[in-house]
């Protein structure tokens, strides 16, 4: 970006993190620039990578996803071929939402949303049985307390 990211660019971002769906008058408004200064502003926070595509966060409770697992994953290997089929194994479970290389005693964690124990207990199979794991340990979730925040700018 060339100029310096300002209060006002903070406010449309912090904005559009809390409803993508505003028009662009209203989120003039709500940002106290004009249609045209915010229509500016927005473009070259898009030009700059710091707004993307828009989306909706669905409630997955509601459409049958109540069960929340946290697996966290030790690995043997540190192959590139073994990384590319690891990716690639959970890349197509569709259930994984978050997958997260991290430091500590795990070197992977993801995210899965499914339906029940039955069901993750499928997903956890296919997983294994797509690649050569060390550890795998799951934590379920019993309560969500935050999910999907919006991020402090």
């Amino acid at each position: 970006m060339d100029k310096k990211f300002d209060a006002f660019d903070r406010a449309i971002l912090r904005t559009l993190q809390k409803d993508a769906g505003l028009s662009q008058r209203e989120l003039a408004a709500h940002v106290g620039l004009s249609q045209n200064a915010c229509w500016r502003r927005l473009n070259a926070l898009r030009a700059a990578g710091l707004a993307g595509k828009h989306t909706l966060r669905l409630d997955p409770v509601k459409l049958g996803l109540g069960l929340t697992v946290f697996v966290m994953i030790r690995t043997r290997s540190h192959s590139h071929e073994w990384l590319e089929r690891f990716h690639k194994a959970v890349n197509d479970i569709p259930n994984v939402i978050d997958f997260y290389r991290i430091a500590g005693d795990y070197d992977y964690m993801l995210k899965i949303l499914t339906q029940d124990m039955e069901t993750f207990d499928q997903i956890y199979r296919t997983l294994i049985s797509r690649v050569d794991l060390d550890t795998v340990t799951s934590c379920i979730a019993m309560e969500t307390i935050a999910a999907n925040r919006d991020l402090p700018i």
